[in-house]
């Protein structure tokens, strides 16, 4: 039986969409069926054997999307194989060092049992979609900060406990 996986995300401007393009496309290139899609659109869990949910970081909390997805989706998440990802941070800290999950997506790790949080750079470029963000590019302290041989080694290890669990 393939594994199938659902990659959930919470995006303002796109950046976290990017990383959980990334994440599912590993996965596929892995052995399994995955596809990324706004948690704001996901209706159903049951169809998945395993979920993702990624979410942008915004002000220190998760992007909206993602923290209403878990909260809609408990009890289905519950009993399945979940890892959680954030993106934010818009400096390199996130390559250099582990950087634990802010408050709320620790509490979330927690009741629903997830196997594992990763944070990762975070991307706001000009034309990024509000007023405080664009304030940031305004004063220089936006770029793109995501490293994708990281997201893609995190990637093949999510996969990797997935066949190994089979």
């Amino acid at each position: 039986m393939t594994t199938k996986v659902l990659v959930a995300y919470g995006t303002t401007n796109g950046s976290t969409a990017q990383i959980a393009e990334a994440v599912a496309e590993v996965m596929r290139k892995e052995g399994l069926t995955a596809e990324a899609l706004p948690a704001g659109s996901v209706a159903r869990v049951d169809p998945y054997d395993a979920v993702v949910v990624g979410g942008g970081l915004y002000a220190g909390r998760w992007h909206r999307d993602s923290r209403r997805f878990l909260r809609r989706h408990r009890r289905e998440l519950a009993g399945r194989p979940l890892w959680l990802f954030s993106s934010g941070p818009l400096d390199p800290s996130a390559s250099e060092r582990e950087i634990p999950p802010v408050a709320g997506v620790k509490r979330a790790m927690i009741r629903l049992d997830a196997n594992g949080h990763v944070t990762f750079g975070g991307c706001l470029q000009e034309g990024a979609k509000g007023w405080v963000a664009r304030m940031i590019v305004k004063n220089g302290k936006g770029g793109d900060f995501r490293d994708f041989a990281r997201i893609e080694d995190w990637a093949r290890t999510v996969a990797d406990e997935l066949v190994a669990k089979g």
